[in-house]
């Protein structure tokens, strides 16, 4: 129920970001929570109308209208289904810690940045309110945790709103709630190339930033919950809640990590979770609109400060000086680029970046060339420990002496790894190097995945190679 309250304001917000009506976002709300709970391969993950996936929308209702929304929100879910039978999903272990908590706090940043309109420019009534949320919100734990505090707040804060008709904000300012259920529909729209011209750059966009905020945000359940989940299959079920929801008048969605956090805090650890709060804010809407309409914004702002607070990763400050320079730099990457663009998606992208660049450079490093020469310094042997690929390929080079006068070189490699065409060129230029030299060279201990790159690609032990460089 708290869930279902706290997707109420926010999907009514990201409708009119969208540039369409309320109850395109709510019915997406209701849509999204009640497919995932049966779908979703993360038990207790809230999926919603979301601001990251409106703010994709913006350009093709202002130029099409609702009816290319609602065809694009179709083929999201279809090419999200498709990315789950690919399985996808295991993608998300590419993306190192440093950016899921970079992720987090630049969410919880989001958050909290979302609730200020609500808290500027108004009279000193909301801040009591919002002072007075916030009290029960931590103060009632201390009591009982029977009820989730953050039900009590709404239903306090809205008796008292009423009772003393106070004059501020509620949520039916923010916009009409339907008056009847969803039904089934056909986006009106010609089925031809023209319409998926339109269309398809958009739903592809949806997909993947859609795919991207669930996979996170289910890492960070995962986190909370301790226990798994399947990615590739919520892929699948982020693609049959919108496929839904396009066909019932709604937007497309993915999870949520604020109201996520609320439901696992409260309690919802499981399906049966998502979808009670689907069910419950379209029975709220639908049948209950004259009393929910009158929730003060002031007692949803309290909550979501809680939910910014405690999505937050404290820890992560205190550990700045602690953890690698490299991780840190990530992690703040993300949360400037997340923050700065409220794009998700280009902060993920940004810090995966990053730290594929660190990554590569750290390994790069851990290369050792070994040397050492015979009795009768006739033949010079290099041991090759480590890994050879575009970050070290220079560095193997380097270690060598071409102008060294040896009869033999033996380069032994049985400690080391290729891993690309860029270190199998750099073996073809050392050893080409010494026989332009007049030094015979013996390669030996290529492990069999080297073998097989250095068969396919090398130029070296090629018949004629030599002569062919030097004429």
């Amino acid at each position: 129920m708290v869930v279902a309250l706290a997707l109420i304001p926010e999907a009514i917000a990201f409708s009119i970001i969208a540039g369409v009506d309320p109850k395109v976002g709510l019915y997406a709300s209701f849509c999204n929570a009640v497919v995932i709970a049966f779908t979703g391969g993360r038990p207790g993950m809230i999926s919603a109308a979301t601001g990251a996936m409106a703010l994709l929308m913006v350009l093709l209702v202002k130029e099409h209208g609702l009816q290319y929304l609602l065809a694009a929100t179709v083929l999201s879910g279809v090419l999200q289904i498709v990315a789950g039978v690919l399985k996808l999903g295991a993608l998300m272990r590419f993306v190192s810690r440093s950016v899921i908590t970079g992720f987090v706090n630049a969410l919880a940043f989001l958050i909290f940045l979302a609730q200020l309109p609500e808290l500027t420019n108004v009279s000193w009534v909301v801040y009591a309110m919002t002072a007075a949320g916030l009290a029960i919100v931590y103060g009632l734990p201390y009591i009982t945790k029977a009820v989730p505090s953050p039900l009590i707040t709404i239903v306090v804060l809205t008796a008292v709103s009423m009772a003393l008709h106070l004059d501020i904000r509620t949520v039916g300012s923010l916009g009409a709630l339907p008056d009847s259920l969803p039904f089934f529909l056909l986006p009106d729209v010609p089925l031809n190339l023209q319409t998926l011209k339109i269309i398809f750059p958009y739903a592809v966009t949806l997909a993947v930033v859609g795919l991207l905020e669930s996979m996170m945000t289910a890492s960070i359940v995962d986190d909370l919950t301790d226990t798994n989940s399947n990615k590739n299959r919520e892929c699948m079920g982020q693609g049959v809640a919108n496929i839904a929801s396009g066909f019932i008048g709604g937007m497309a969605g993915c999870a949520m990590i604020g109201q996520s956090v609320i439901n696992v805090k409260s309690g919802g650890r499981g399906r049966l979770s998502a979808l009670a709060a689907g069910v419950f804010l379209l029975l709220m809407v639908v049948f209950l609109g004259p009393w929910v309409s009158q929730i003060p914004m002031a007692a949803l702002v309290a909550v979501m400060i809680m939910v910014s607070i405690g999505t937050f990763n404290w820890d992560s400050i205190r550990k700045l000086r602690e953890h690698p320079p490299s991780s840190s730099l990530v992690m703040i990457a993300t949360v400037a680029v997340t923050v700065s663009t409220h794009d998700l998606a280009k902060g993920v992208f940004v810090g995966v970046l990053l730290s594929g660049i660190f990554f590569a450079h750290k390994v790069g490093k851990v290369l050792r060339v070994d040397r050492s020469i015979d009795d009768q310094g006739l033949v010079r042997t290099y041991g090759i420990v480590g890994q050879v690929f575009f970050a070290s390929s220079e560095t193997f080079i380097a270690a060598f002496d071409f102008k060294e006068v040896v009869s033999k070189v033996h380069i032994d490699v049985s400690r080391a790894h290729f891993w690309d065409i860029t270190a199998v060129s750099a073996l073809d230029k050392v050893v080409l190097k010494f026989k332009r030299e007049g030094t015979e060279v013996e390669v030996t201990g290529l492990n069999e995945a080297s073998a097989t790159l250095v068969d396919r690609f090398a130029i070296h032990d090629k018949p004629g190679t030599v002569e062919q460089l030097m004429h």
